[in-house]
């Protein structure tokens, strides 16, 4: 029985189907424990299934390449979930367009300060200039951040994870730190949700309704236009 065992996990070992069957059966006991949990934004349910995975990974021995051969099904599936974004943002089109010129601001303010701040702080304790180029466009949806890390001599892989971090950490305390400034408007919240955490932190705008959701979604999309202009321009301002 052991042998044939064996013989299946060395058959999946090296099958997209690994990858595939991981990725759901993680995020789906991520999502249970999320809700048995009273749905509080730490156990954010991508924050404990990209545990789960990277401890599964690392006890399997299974390289990410393979795992990732199967879990791109589901990478594949972002592109029709952000496009799907546009149903509520047509939703609320006549309060974004009453909004338009707060939303132009708003943005503005949150893409440069996201990117100064992340700059000093890296600054202030000593980080190599690779590291603080790396940081700059944390705030932006991973592919655009990474792309622009790339293109100011940053490390992609580590703008990868870091603008990760910063969806987590943005949709795990948004909420509680827009309650303590007493932020009530639903737009703003969404507004600041999408700006300081793209993603994944429109994924919790959503939860909390369809205005804040679509003023997340619309923050998110306009946000990473806004860094691949202001990020390289600050670098350069600091740089020379």
């Amino acid at each position: 029985m052991s042998g044939d065992l064996q013989s299946i996990w060395i058959y999946l070992e090296t099958s997209p189907l690994l990858g595939l069957t991981a990725t759901l059966l993680a995020y789906q006991a991520a999502h249970w424990l999320w809700r048995r949990a009273g749905m509080t934004p730490l156990l954010n349910p991508v924050l404990i299934s990209i545990t789960l995975i990277a401890g599964f990974l690392m006890l399997t021995g299974v390289e990410y390449r393979t795992y990732f051969d199967g879990a791109q099904f589901v990478h594949f599936l972002l592109g029709p979930a952000t496009v799907a974004l546009a149903i509520p943002l047509y939703r609320q089109l006549r309060l974004l367009l009453r909004s338009a010129a707060a939303v132009v601001v708003g943005l503005l303010a949150g893409a440069v300060t996201a990117a100064t701040t992340a700059m000093a702080v890296a600054w202030a304790l000593g980080a190599s200039d690779q590291t603080i180029r790396s940081l700059a466009p944390k705030s932006a949806t991973s592919p655009i951040a990474m792309a622009v890390s790339e293109g100011i001599g940053g490390l992609p892989s580590l703008t990868a994870v870091l603008a990760i971090l910063t969806g987590i950490t943005g949709s795990v305390m948004a909420v509680w730190v827009l309650d303590r400034l007493k932020v009530t408007n639903e737009a703003a919240r969404g507004l600041a949700m999408g700006t300081a955490a793209h993603g994944i932190g429109t994924a919790r705008a959503i939860q909390l309704g369809e205005v804040t959701g679509a003023f997340s979604g619309l923050a998110m999309g306009l946000t990473a236009i806004a860094t691949t202009i202001v990020v390289p321009l600050l670098v350069r301002l600091v740089y020379g």
